[in-house]
C-alpha cells in the first residue's frame, strides 16, 4: 500500500546530485550570502507498505547562494543506521507505523537525523525527532563529518528542535523516550564543551517535540499525546483527561527546580518563541486543541495517520506569582512551522512568518503569512496555483537589527510539473525579489534553515 507522503510533491528522489550554475529569475540581493539547507526523510531503500511521513533516510537539500549565482547539492545524513543497511544491501529497520523489532542493530528504530538542522559552535547539526545523535555536517557540501561534538565528545541525545541562545551561545536541548524511564532529559551545551544534562521526572511517556528559552528559564512540554498499549498493538492516542503542562526550570537547573503549569489538553509540535514580560513567561506557539478528534473532521484536513492537523496561532501566559496560566488564540488561519529571526530567542518578538496550511491531505503550504505580534495585523503571500512549499525561514540582512529586517527563503515544488524553485522574498513587504529554478522536483519536507557565509567552520 502505497501512502499519501510517498507520491506527488511528497516523493523522494533517487540519487545525489551536484549543480553548480542555477538559472535565476530576478535579481538576488547583493548582501544576502549563505546555504539555505533543508532536511527531509528520503527512503535509500523502497519503504514498507505501512510507511509513515517521519520515516526516511535524513536528506539534506542545500541552495548556496554568492554573488548573485546559486548552486544545488542534496546528500544523505550517514548515520550509523545509514551506514549498516548500505553494508547489508537492505533494510535493517522498520518504519514507525510497523512493530518494533528489538533485536535491530542500534535499537528498534532507525535514528535517521531527518528531521532539523540547526548552527550551532561552527557546526551545522541533522538531528532527529524521536531523540537521536546529531550529526555534524559540512556547508555547503554537506557530507557528513560524524556526530556532533561539545569539546571532544559526542553530544548526548536530542529531540529535534534545541535552541541556540544568542547572547550566551549555549545550545539548549531535551529529549524523550515515550516507552522507558526518565521519559524526559534536559540539556545545555556551551561552546567551551561543557555539558548540563539531567533526566526530568513526568509520569507519563508523551511524545515532545520542541522547547523554548527565555533569559532565565527553559520551557520544557510535557503534552498529552502518546503511544497507548505495547508491542505490535501501540497507537497513538490523545489523553483527554490529561492537562497540558509548561515546566519552567533554569538554564542550569534539574528536576527538582521545575515549576510545572497546567492549562487545557492539546497539542502542539512547534513554539514561536518565548520571553519575561512582567509577572509572567509569555508562550507562543500553534496549538491544536484536538489531534485525534473522536468523531474525524469532514471535509479536506491534512493528517498525519490518525492525528488531524487543525492548528492556530496561540498564546499562554504562565503568571509566576499565582502559579494560573491564561491562553487565547490569535488567529483563525491554519498554520505550522513557524519561525523567525533566530538572534530573537528568549527575548520579546515582533514578528514571526508562518506557511499557511493547503486544503490538502498531506501536509502542505499554499502561502506564506506574517504576523505583527505588537499590533495582531495579519500580511500574506500566496503561492502560484498548484505550487506548494515547506518551512520558511529567514534569513537576517547583514548588519540589521530588527527582526523583519531580512528575507524569507524556501523551496517550492510543482504538482503538475517535475519542478521546483527555491524563492527569496523581501520579510516586510512579502514581494517576491527573486526565483532560483532547481535542477528537479524536491521533495516537500521538514525543517530548514539558513547558514549565512562562514558560518559553519
Amino acid at each position: 500500500m502505497t501512502t499519501t507522503y510517498l507520491l506527488d510533491v511528497h516523493a523522494p528522489v533517487p540519487r545525489e546530485r551536484t549543480d553548480l550554475e542555477l538559472r535565476i529569475d530576478g535579481t538576488l540581493p547583493d548582501d544576502l550570502a549563505g546555504t539555505f539547507v533543508r532536511n527531509s526523510g528520503n527512503p535509500f531503500f523502497p519503504p514498507s507498505d505501512r510507511h509513515h511521513w517521519f520515516d526516511g533516510d535524513g536528506m539534506v537539500h542545500g541552495v548556496h547562494l554568492a554573488e548573485g549565482r546559486a548552486a544545488y547539492r542534496n546528500r544523505w545524513v550517514h548515520t550509523k543506521g545509514f551506514v549498516a543497511e548500505q553494508a547489508a544491501g537492505r533494510p535493517l529497520w522498520r518504519g514507525i507505523n510497523e512493530r518494533p523489532d528489538p533485536a535491530s542493530p542500534g535499537g528498534p528504530v532507525k535514528d535517521t537525523a531527518n528531521t532539523h538542522l540547526v548552527v550551532w559552535n561552527r557546526q551545522l547539526l541533522a538531528t532527529w525527532w524521536l531523540t537521536g545523535r546529531a550529526m555534524a555536517l559540512t556547508c555547503p557540501g554537506l557530507e557528513t563529518r560524524g556526530p556532533a561534538l561539545a569539546g571532544a565528545a559526542p553530544l548526548p541525545r536530542m529531540a529535534a528542535h534545541p535552541k541556540v541562545d544568542p547572547r550566551t551561545g549555549e545550545l539548549v536541548f531535551m529529549g524523550f523516550d515515550p516507552f522507558r524511564a526518565p521519559h524526559l532529559t534536559y540539556g545545555v551545551a556551551n561552546p567551551n564543551g561543557a555539558v548540563h544534562h539531567v533526566p526530568i521526572d513526568i509520569p507519563y511517556g508523551h511524545i515532545a517535540h520542541d522547547l523554548a528559552i527565555t533569559e532565565h528559564y527553559s520551557v520544557l512540554l510535557d503534552l498529552p499525546l502518546g503511544w497507548s498499549g505495547d508491542g505490535g498493538k501501540r497507537r497513538i492516542t490523545f489523553f483527554r483527561d490529561r492537562p497540558s503542562r509548561f515546566g519552567l526550570i533554569p538554564r542550569l537547573g534539574a528536576s527538582a527546580d521545575v515549576r510545572w503549569f497546567e492549562h487545557d489538553p492539546c497539542y502542539l509540535y512547534h513554539l514561536i518563541g518565548a520571553w519575561e514580560e512582567g509577572g509572567d513567561v509569555v508562550v507562543m506557539g500553534c496549538r491544536i486543541a484536538d489531534p485525534i478528534p473522536e468523531t474525524p473532521r469532514a471535509g479536506p484536513v491534512t493528517r498525519l495517520d490518525t492525528i488531524e492537523l487543525v492548528p492556530h496561532l496561540y498564546r499562554w501566559r504562565l503568571n509566576l506569582a499565582t502559579g494560573r496560566v491564561a491562553g487565547e488564540q490569535l488567529d483563525d488561519a491554519l498554520t505550522e512551522f513557524p519561525r523567525v529571526d533566530d538572534r530573537t530567542w528568549g527575548r520579546p518578538l515582533r514578528h514571526s512568518f508562518h506557511p499557511r496550511l493547503a486544503p490538502r491531505a498531506a501536509l502542505s503550504f499554499d502561502g506564506v503569512l506574517r504576523y505583527d505580534l505588537a499590533t495582531g495585523s495579519r500580511t500574506g503571500h500566496d503561492w502560484p496555483a498548484g505550487w506548494y512549499s515547506g518551512e520558511v525561514v529567514f534569513a537576517p540582512r547583514p548588519g540589521g537589527t530588527a527582526d523583519d529586517d531580512g528575507w524569507l527563503l524556501t523551496i517550492l515544488a510543482s504538482e503538475r510539473e517535475d519542478a521546483s524553485q527555491l524563492v527569496v522574498l523581501d520579510a516586510r513587504g512579502l514581494e517576491r525579489l527573486a526565483t532560483v529554478h532547481l535542477p528537479w522536483r524536491v521533495p516537500l519536507g521538514f525543517h530548514a534553515d539558513w547558514v549565512a557565509a562562514g558560518a559553519v567552520g
